[in-house]
């Protein structure tokens, strides 16, 4: 496994290393990675002894970092490494790493390529208390230096599928893995199921941080400015569409024209944000265009609004009647719990089988898929058709997030009592 493993990660970077060529993320993913043992090594004293987070991206540091705050919140102290995987996901928390003593995270980097010689290099370098990896993070030799050098290693709000190689003929090096981690912390009974399978016993059910960390975010959001124009002047209900990709917005194109839109894009470039334009009849009003108008008028009703801006989605849901998230059409849907944190209907696409939350959304009532714009068109005349079935749906959601709140709590206090 090492030697095929190592051959398989040589691979891959070198395959991104050509794609860097016309690629605008392979060439981030690339040019991250430069310096960065120069960066390591300028922090190493500030990191000796620190908590090491790793998470893939953006996302999956939104679901662990409940964790590293409740932690942090009892051992203040306490150095933090903050990695990532992915240019997005650095590119996104690269400014939490700072000196000011109230920081969150001593130092935010990418992860080093996962070789041997990089993984003990960086255990030698920083001499982590503690490790803690989110959700499906597993790298052979980081995790094997870090389980020689007898350094606490944690993985959490892990969920598990019996299509995963673990649970496979073919899988003894995944499970040995598994055997790296001093405790697994599951998100449901499912997971810990099929972990008891194969003989994993350092499991702990205790749920998924990000109903966690959705409720924080809706309690402490503020609407903008724009949003409330917009809410105010729209005598229809109103439609967030947040993270759409081109065929959410395909989709999205043949909602009612009495329906008011808010189409915020997953990415904002400039020749998705053309598309957009072009896709809506009538054309959307661009975020800056609207606040002029606003300024300029006093007036705010328009029937399409597109934002070009990122960081206000989890905010702007609150504005909404129903929700799109978008996503469901290609590698898989983005946060619907932001948006039923709020209390909202959630309606996404049907590639969603790896999220357990929209299985749950259905089942209680609070989440709808659909695949073409004849269900979709269904689904809007079926909840705003019946005022109550609305008032139904959105409550239903917000019970299912409210009732999952919970697991930073049971995952902080078991880490901490590993870690002294």
């Amino acid at each position: 496994m090492p030697v095929l493993y190592s051959a398989a990660v040589g691979a891959y970077h070198l395959g991104v290393r050509i794609a860097a060529n016309w690629n605008p993320k392979a060439k981030a993913w690339v040019k991250g990675r430069e310096g960065v043992w120069e960066r390591l090594n300028a922090k190493r004293d500030a990191l000796k002894g620190c908590l090491w987070m790793h998470c893939a991206s953006v996302g999956e540091f939104e679901q662990g970092r409940p964790v590293l705050e409740a932690i942090k919140a009892q051992r203040p102290d306490m150095p933090v490494l903050l990695t990532f995987f992915s240019p997005s996901g650095y590119e996104a928390r690269k400014l939490l790493g700072s000196a000011r003593s109230d920081s969150l995270v001593t130092h935010v980097d990418y992860l080093p390529s996962d070789s041997a010689p990089n993984a003990r290099r960086l255990v030698e370098l920083i001499a982590p208390r503690a490790a803690i990896f989110v959700k499906y993070e597993f790298w052979y030799h980081h995790l094997h230096a870090l389980k020689s050098k007898a350094v606490p290693t944690f993985l959490v709000s892990a969920i598990f599928r019996a299509d995963q190689p673990f649970f496979k003929w073919y899988g003894g090096a995944w499970r040995a893995m598994l055997g790296c981690y001093e405790r697994v912390f599951t998100q449901d009974e499912s997971s810990k199921d099929l972990l008891a399978g194969i003989g994993v016993a350092n499991v702990t059910v205790s749920g998924d941080t990000r109903f966690d960390r959705v409720m924080t975010i809706a309690k402490a959001a503020s609407l903008p400015a724009f949003a409330v124009h917009f809410k105010a002047a729209a005598i229809e209900p109103v439609l967030i569409c947040g993270s759409t990709w081109p065929e959410d917005e395909q989709l999205l194109a043949a909602v009612p024209p009495f329906l008011r839109l808010v189409i915020v894009p997953h990415e904002v470039t400039d020749d998705h944000t053309r598309s957009i334009l072009r896709r809506f009849d009538p054309e959307p009003m661009r975020v800056g265009e609207y606040e002029e108008r606003i300024m300029a008028t006093g007036q705010g009703n328009w029937p399409r609004l597109l934002v070009d801006r990122t960081g206000l989605l989890a905010g702007l849901y609150g504005s909404a009647d129903i929700a799109y998230v978008g996503g469901g059409f290609g590698d898989g849907i983005h946060s619907l719990l932001e948006a039923a944190a709020w209390g909202k209907p959630v309606i996404f696409g049907p590639k969603h089988t790896k999220f357990a939350e929209a299985k749950g959304l259905i089942d209680a009532g609070g989440g709808f898929e659909v695949r073409y714009a004849e269900e979709l068109r269904a689904v809007l005349d079926r909840l705003l058709g019946d005022r109550d079935a609305l008032t139904k749906a959105g409550e239903a959601a917000g019970k299912y997030v409210r009732e999952r709140v919970g697991a930073t709590e049971r995952t902080k206090v078991e880490i901490l009592a590993r870690i002294g």
